[in-house]
């Protein structure tokens, strides 16, 4: 991929920037979705040519994985990578920010709680699901 600048913000955007890409990792990293059903499935509603394309970016960049699934060979499951996991704690810090502004929040009280209490903790236990 070509930057179009060396500005880390713009490095950043140019990943993950557009809403589908951090849609699809919040999925797999706090949802625990892994096939493209599941993300087909999303409340969102991505439509399947944006959501093949965003797969794939993703994967090029090296944010996420793609392998066969051994127990039905024609899907595939998506993973995080360590690069993918190097997100979680800009993702934590995105929620703790919407629950402040958003009333509405759907994030629990519960999660809130933990991710305030000690963040780098629940970021690595997220972590360690995925290794």
């Amino acid at each position: 991929m070509q930057n179009r600048s060396h500005c880390p913000i713009v490095f950043a955007l140019d990943l993950i920037g557009d809403k589908w890409s951090l849609i699809i990792l919040r999925d797999i990293i706090l949802f625990d979705k892994k096939f493209y059903k599941d993300f087909a499935d999303s409340q969102e509603r991505i439509s399947t040519n944006i959501l093949a394309d965003r797969l794939a970016k993703l994967e090029a960049a090296r944010i996420i994985s793609k392998k066969g699934d051994t127990e039905d060979k024609k899907r595939f499951i998506y993973r995080p990578t360590e690069k993918g996991l190097a997100l979680i704690p800009m993702m934590l810090e995105m929620v703790l920010w919407s629950a402040q502004y958003d009333k509405k929040t759907a994030a629990s009280a519960d999660v809130l709680k933990r991710i305030k209490k000690d963040p780098v903790k629940f970021a690595e236990d997220i972590k360690n699901r995925f290794r």
